[in-house]
């Protein structure tokens, strides 16, 4: 089966209240020689129905989804699905099949693309699927070829260099409802933790969570095309073949366990929950048996670096053996001192030699937009699409995955040891409960960053440089501006504005690690943070690579600056916000101004005024009273 454009495969997937979640319909066919209506699925994608199909879809009339599959054997990227869900009545249906029993029909229509467009596919999809609903007859399959045959007429990787790729996702609206926590959760990433995202329906949380990943500069585009690198779980006869060939495995690469200690787990039977249900039936919650290898970076002469053969895997371990780069890989990153003290001016030589303007202006608080001309080149470590910085950083590589929705079958990657870490989605609250299997759970509804372990809540305190930068964004963000989206520019407060914000962030504290003596510098951006982000794997890999353009970077936070008062207001405020006690008695004053003001205005204007200066002194008094440095995940 030749592969005509950026669209793999147009799936329908409906709910079947016998067997449950089940393809009813694929074009081109998912496997080669089976037909448009088979129910057979390659091993790779065996979670593809009850990722489209999600769990709990029955309690709301239409959703979307967003999600990753694994790449199938012969490819080498993931495969990005994007599924619009819908249910009817039955007896509205035009033509009723005989297996349809139950009074209202659920399916979703999925596009799986080798194109992270997600809003772009959503907003032609969302259509499609409204027609083919409106139909009444689903057996009308006319109009998803149609789709299939127009999406691949009309989307190319061009697409990627322009604004198009963040259609649907809003930095504005994710700032406006985290706030100054958004911080907290880019940092968590760049940490490489696992993260958690929680909320129902599905669409607000993979938008929530893909609208974090738009704040990394061009990870939407280039950085997820390793993001999702795991195998389904196998029966325990397959698990047991697979160890034995396992330990035959040359020195090269070995990122598996072999061990069956999980294999115990989960193995009773769980009724699936929702409209997941199966009459009759019983779903096993699986648990984990890795087997995941990889084989390398291969560099531009074809060939292969390799990673060393782990002495030992460690769950519990930040920085396992196995994901470990080979020390000849990194050899040119580890200067000597008298070297590092010269990068920087080494940098700005090799500018002018290749070329390259020495006045261009350094990327500032205010950088510009970008205009779809950067220059990409492929990382000889990280095979992915890097710019003039090494952006994207190699985060989603080496099993740090990307899963904006979990089905509940994929439970068993949350305690994978192949799987290094992730930022997931996930709706069903078991996710939730199982606090061990995270570093941080993102309960979306209530903006709560619930942080497990206390020092990591210490090394991502916001510092003082870092308070103002989100203090800035918010205060540009909340301020009413009647330009905001002109010319889709959105300059100050909008979209692009915002991710501007992050990217001018992110470059400048790239520059500032790579100066001579520059804990002053860093320690604006958290000393054990800094420390912390260079045992991960993709800081070893960018700094294994030179890059030259950072030597115009203005190498400081955007925000340094000396202490004033407005800081310690600032600190007080951000305490009071992320302190139980804070919020509690927050709350209370805001009723009580409710209820104070709407006395006032039946016996005179004196009452509001007195609870004004009550309200002032309350503030006072709180302020002396709360600790500075309270739990981040309270």
């Amino acid at each position: 089966m030749e592969k005509r454009g950026p669209v793999l495969h147009i799936v329908v997937v409906g709910f079947h209240h016998k067997k449950g979640c089940q393809v009813e319909f694929s074009y081109p066919p998912l496997k080669r020689g089976e037909g448009h209506d088979s129910q057979s699925l390659p091993e790779e994608w065996k979670y593809l129905p009850f990722l489209a199909l999600p769990d709990g879809a029955h309690n709301y009339q239409e959703d979307t989804v967003f999600f990753h599959l694994p790449p199938r054997c012969g490819d080498r990227t993931t495969v990005y699905g994007v599924s619009c869900y819908r249910q009817i009545e039955a007896k509205a249906l035009k033509v009723r099949q005989a297996d349809i029993t139950r009074e209202t029909v659920q399916k979703s229509v999925c596009v799986l693309s080798q194109l992270p467009l997600y809003g772009l596919l959503q907003a032609k999809l969302q259509l499609i699927t409204h027609a083919y609903f409106e139909e009444k007859d689903f057996s009308q399959i006319s109009i998803l070829k149609e789709l299939y045959d127009h999406m691949n007429s009309s989307l190319g990787s061009t697409l990627l260099e322009g604004s198009q790729v963040y259609l649907g996702l809003s930095p504005r609206d994710l700032v406006l409802h985290f706030r100054h926590k958004v911080l907290i959760l880019f940092k968590l990433i760049l940490l490489e933790k696992k993260v958690l995202f929680y909320v129902s329906p599905v669409n607000r949380l993979v938008g929530a969570l893909m609208t974090v990943l738009s704040l990394f500069p061009g990870m939407i585009e280039h950085g997820l095309t390793d993001c999702s690198q795991y195998r389904p779980r196998k029966s325990i006869s397959e698990d047991a073949g697979l160890q034995e060939n396992t330990l035959r495995l040359s020195d090269s690469v070995s990122a598996a366990d072999t061990s069956n200690t999980n294999l115990g787990m989960g193995e009773g039977g769980r009724k699936m929950a929702g409209n997941h249900s199966v009459e009759g039936q019983k779903a096993n919650v699986p648990f984990s048996q890795s087997e995941k290898t990889w084989n390398g970076a291969q560099s531009s002469n074809g060939t292969v670096q390799r990673l060393k053969v782990p002495s030992r895997t460690s769950p519990a371990s930040s920085e396992s053996d196995w994901e470990t780069l080979d020390p000849s890989i990194l050899e040119e990153s580890n200067l000597k001192e008298g070297e590092r003290e010269n990068t920087a001016s080494e940098q700005a030589e090799n500018l002018a030699s290749e070329g390259m303007s020495s006045e261009s202006l350094p990327i500032t608080v205010q950088p510009q937009a970008n205009t779809g001309h950067t220059v990409l080149v492929p990382g000889l470590i990280s095979g992915l699409e890097e710019d003039q910085y090494g952006m994207p950083l190699a985060i989603f590589t080496k099993g740090y995955l990307c899963l904006p929705y979990m089905a509940l079958q994929q439970h068993h990657l949350l305690s994978d040891v192949a799987v290094r870490g992730f930022v997931a989605g996930a709706t069903n609250i078991l996710f939730r409960q199982q606090k061990h299997l995270s570093d941080a759970i993102v309960e979306i509804e209530d903006a709560h960053v619930q942080i497990h372990d206390p020092e990591l809540r210490k090394i991502l305190n916001p510092t003082t440089a870092d308070l103002r930068f989100a203090d800035y964004l918010v205060k540009h963000v909340t301020e009413n501006r009647d330009d905001v989206f002109l010319d889709g520019t959105g300059w100050e407060g909008g979209d692009e504005w915002i991710r501007a914000q992050f990217s001018a962030y992110l470059h400048a504290l790239l520059a500032a690690v790579l100066q001579p003596d520059n804990e002053k510098t860093l320690s604006d951006f958290g000393t054990a943070f800094v420390a912390a982000w260079k045992n991960t794997h993709n800081y070893r890999v960018w700094n294994s690579n030179k890059h030259p353009a950072l030597a115009e970077v203005n190498s400081s936070h955007p925000f340094q600056g000396q202490y004033s008062v407005s800081d310690v207001k600032l600190r007080l405020s951000h305490s009071v916000q992320n302190s139980e006690r804070g919020k509690k008695i927050g709350n209370v004053m805001a009723s009580t101004s409710r209820n104070v003001v709407q006395t006032g205005k039946a016996v005179g204007q004196s009452v509001g005024g007195a609870f004004t200066s009550a309200k002032s002194a309350m503030s006072s008094w709180f302020s002396t009273f709360t600790q500075s440095t309270p739990s981040l995940g309270d």
